[in-house]
Formats: structure tokens, sequence, C-alpha cells
């Protein structure tokens, strides 16, 4: 385990592993070090081609998470974890850390290699889009001492999961450490902003990522999210699109690490 310090001084924990090329794994939402079991496993499995590194997004936990927040933050936090790894690396987002991962890549961040699992986009009727102020739900629940609240709205608003399921879900004994980080589920919603509103994808946020690009999505995920791998995929001149077999938004890294690592050797 290490720390760096972003450029606000704010403390990000990390884990490292391997040798060779770094190789720099974003959690989505809800998700850090201690229960991505994906992230674990892909970094063991990758460990004797490159050096893997996974870590606390801002706010989750062993990282700190100083005020005010904004997206850019973020992209400073993962900027101080490339310069320490060792510029240029390769960066691979999940989820609504795909997201992250463009900007952070937009913005100019050293990034040799992109790659994008299952970014959640809403680009057409496949689903219901998020309300127009499901940030100001999610910080007003907080605020309010309610962060189960919060959890539930991103779970069935976001995620699509019936309420009755959440409900069971309350029950749980995860459920105290989805509160425990319910704060940072708006940090997501921000770097969505209004991609899920089920309007096509604004053509100029990414026009910056020139870097060779890799867009995954399951073969049995769900047709929006397909949908949503196919608009960033038009969208980016560098990007490849292919369809993971045997693969769902949750994956496991036997299914998930040979083409991850045939792009990355590609190139």
């Amino acid at each position: 385990m290490g720390t760096v310090y972003s450029k606000d001084g704010n403390t990000i924990a990390f884990d490292v592993r391997g040798e060779g090329e770094p190789l720099i794994l974003v959690d989505g939402a809800t998700s850090f070090r201690a229960v991505n079991q994906l992230n674990a496993e892909t970094a063991a499995l990758l460990a004797g081609e490159f050096r893997v590194y996974t870590y606390d997004r801002r706010g989750r936990g062993e990282s700190s998470d100083t005020a005010p927040y904004s997206t850019e933050r973020e992209i400073e936090d993962l900027a101080a974890l490339i310069d320490a790894a060792g510029a240029p690396a390769v960066v691979c987002g999940q989820s609504s850390g795909a997201v992250l991962a463009l900007d952070a890549a937009a913005a100019g961040l050293p990034i040799s290699k992109l790659v994008l699992w299952e970014p959640p986009f809403v680009v057409d009727s496949g689903r219901p889009p998020i309300p127009t102020d499901y940030v100001e739900r999610l910080d007003a629940a907080v605020a309010a001492g309610r962060p189960g609240d919060a959890v539930e709205l991103f779970l069935t608003a976001a995620a699509g999961l019936p309420v009755e399921a959440v409900g069971g879900m309350r029950q749980s004994p995860f459920w105290p450490v989805l509160e425990g980080i319910a704060h940072t589920i708006a940090y997501d919603g921000r770097f969505m902003g209004t991609t899920m509103s089920g309007n096509p994808l604004p053509a100029d946020r990414w026009a910056a990522v020139t870097v060779p690009t890799l867009v995954l999505h399951g073969n049995g995920t769900e047709p929006w999210l397909i949908a949503a791998a196919n608009a960033i995929a038009d969208l980016l001149p560098t990007a490849t699109l292919e369809a993971v077999e045997g693969a769902q938004h949750s994956t496991t890294a036997d299914v998930f690490v040979p083409t991850l690592s045939k792009f990355i050797r590609s190139l």
C-alpha cells in the first residue's frame, strides 16, 4: 500500500502489484479497494505483465476527502497517481469510472491507452433516464443525515433496481458500507452529468481524446449498456468496440482480463 497527495493536498491511498508498464484501474460508483473483487483479481492476474494500481477514489476507503468537491479535483487525484506510477499509464475505468477516465484523457493527462468498461450512458429510450434533479437529491439526502436514502436513489434511479429489491438490501450486512460512502455517489453523478438523459452523447466533450481506446461491453449485459458502448465508440475516432463473451455489467477477472491484456499488448 502507498499514498500520493493530490494538488489540493488530498491523500489518495493505493495498492500496486507487479512490474512493467503502469496500468491504473478506476472504480465506478460505490466501489473501492476493500470491496472491489474484480480489480483485486485483475491486478493478481496481470501482475506478471504490468504494474497494476488500484486506488480508493476521493472520499472512499482509506483516501481522504478534502472539500470542496469538484470533478476537476478527482482528475487531479488520478494525475497524481499517474505521476507516481511513472507516466504515461494505461487507464481502465469501470462503469462511471470510465467517464472519469474519459474526462481525464480529455484534460490532457499522460494516458497512453484507455479502456472503458460499460460506461452507463443512457442514450436512447432503452430505459428511463435519471431524474434531472438526481445529484441535488443525493446531496440533500446526505446533508439531512439520510445516507441510506441516497444509496436507494442510486440503486433505483441510476442502477435500475426495483424498489422492492432495495428494501431487502437495506437489511444486509453490506448496507452500512454503502451508507458510509453515500456522499460520494453524487461525485459520480457529477461526472455523468446529462449523459443519462436519454439523449445522444455530447459531440464535443471528449473531442480531445486521441489515444487508442478500447470500449468493452458484455455480450450478456443489458441492451441500454450495449447502446451506450456503441455510442461512445462511434464518437471517438480512435476507439475499438468489443463484446466480451460471457460477461455482464458485473463481470469476473477471468472473463475480463484476456481482452484487456490483448489490447494493451497490441499497441
